[in-house]
C-alpha cells in the first residue's frame, strides 16, 4: 500500500490534498447552484473574467488574490446590472463582459516586455504550490461560503425552482441572484489559484452533476458534490504522483471521468428497474424535497 500513502507523506502534497478538499467544499456551495440554474456559462464567464485584476495586481507588484476579488465584484456587478435590461438576454450581456474582461486583461499584459505575469499559473494553476497562509484563506473562504449558502438557502431554492414564487414570497430574488453571483464569484477567487480559471469549472460542475441522479435534495447534493471533488482531489493527486502529469489537471479530469461514471452507473440503473419490473423512478428534485 505505498503507492497509496507515499505522495501523501510529503508536506507540499498534503497542503495540496487539504487545499484541494476546501476547494471542494466551496464550489460544491455554489457549483450545486450553477448546475440547478443552468449557470456554466456564466461561471466560465467570471473565471475568465479574473483576468484583469490578476493581470494588473501581478504587473504593480500586487496581491493577486486582492485583483481577483476586484474583477469579480466588476463582473458580480455588470452581470446584475446588465440582466435588469429589458432589451439585452442575459446570455448576450454575459458574453459582452466575457469578452470584454478578457480582452482587458489582455491589453494590460501586453504593456508588460517581459510579460511578467505568469498566465500559465493563471490558466492552469500550480495545487502542489499551496501554503499554510493558503489554507488559511480557504477555510474563511469556506466559512463565508456556508454562511452565504445557509443564510440564502431559502431565497436560492425558489430562484432556482420558481423565480415567480420568490417575488411573490417576498424573497427579493434580484437580491438573491446578486447574492448567488458573490458565492460564485468567491468559489472561483478561492480556487483559481489551485486549479487554475480554465480548470475551476472542472470543480464547480462536474461534482454537482455527478450528484443529481443519487441526491434526494440540495443539500444532498451538495454533500455528494464535496465527497466527490474531495475524491477527484485524493485521486488526482495520486495519479499526477505516479504518472508524473500536471496535478491541478488531473484532479479537474478525475472530476470529469466520475461525473460520467456516476452518470453511467445511473442509467444502468434505470435499465435494471425496468426490466425488473414496477418500480418508483426516480423523479427530478423539487423544492420540497431540498
Amino acid at each position: 500500500m505505498e503507492w497509496l500513502t507515499a505522495p501523501f507523506e510529503v508536506a507540499f502534497v498534503q497542503r495540496a490534498l487539504w487545499g484541494g478538499m476546501l476547494v471542494s467544499a466551496i464550489c460544491a456551495l455554489a457549483g450545486t447552484w450553477v448546475v440547478l440554474r443552468g449557470m456554466a456559462f456564466l461561471g466560465d464567464a467570471m473565471s475568465h473574467g479574473l483576468l484583469p485584476g490578476v493581470a494588473l495586481s501581478a504587473l504593480l507588484g500586487g496581491n493577486l488574490m486582492l485583483g481577483a476579488v476586484a474583477s469579480a465584484a466588476v463582473m458580480t456587478v455588470g452581470v446584475t446590472a446588465l440582466g435588469r435590461t429589458a432589451r439585452l438576454s442575459q446570455d448576450t450581456g454575459i458574453g459582452l463582459l466575457f469578452v470584454g474582461m478578457l480582452s482587458l486583461g489582455v491589453i494590460i499584459v501586453s504593456r508588460s516586455q517581459s510579460f511578467a505575469v505568469d498566465l500559465t499559473g493563471f490558466l492552469f494553476g500550480d495545487v502542489l504550490a499551496v501554503r499554510q497562509e493558503d489554507l488559511l484563506v480557504l477555510a474563511v473562504a469556506a466559512l463565508v461560503a456556508l454562511g452565504v449558502s445557509v443564510l440564502g438557502h431559502r431565497a436560492f431554492l425558489a430562484l432556482a425552482f420558481d423565480p415567480r414564487k420568490a417575488q411573490t414570497l417576498g424573497l427579493r430574488p434580484r437580491l438573491a441572484h446578486a447574492l448567488l453571483l458573490a458565492l460564485l464569484g468567491l468559489a472561483i477567487v478561492a480556487s483559481f489559484h489551485i486549479v487554475g480559471t480554465l480548470l475551476v469549472l472542472g470543480l464547480l460542475i462536474a461534482p454537482p452533476a455527478a450528484a443529481l441522479p443519487w441526491a434526494r435534495g440540495v443539500r444532498g447534493v451538495m454533500a455528494f458534490a464535496a465527497l466527490t471533488g474531495a475524491t477527484a482531489t485524493f485521486g488526482g493527486l495520486l495519479l499526477s504522483w505516479h504518472l508524473s502529469t500536471a496535478a491541478g489537471a488531473t484532479v479537474a479530469a478525475l472530476a470529469v471521468a466520475l461525473f460520467f461514471l456516476s452518470h453511467g452507473l445511473s442509467g444502468l440503473r434505470h435499465r435494471r428497474t425496468r426490466t425488473s419490473g414496477p418500480s418508483h423512478p426516480h423523479s427530478p428534485m423539487r423544492p420540497k424535497e431540498a
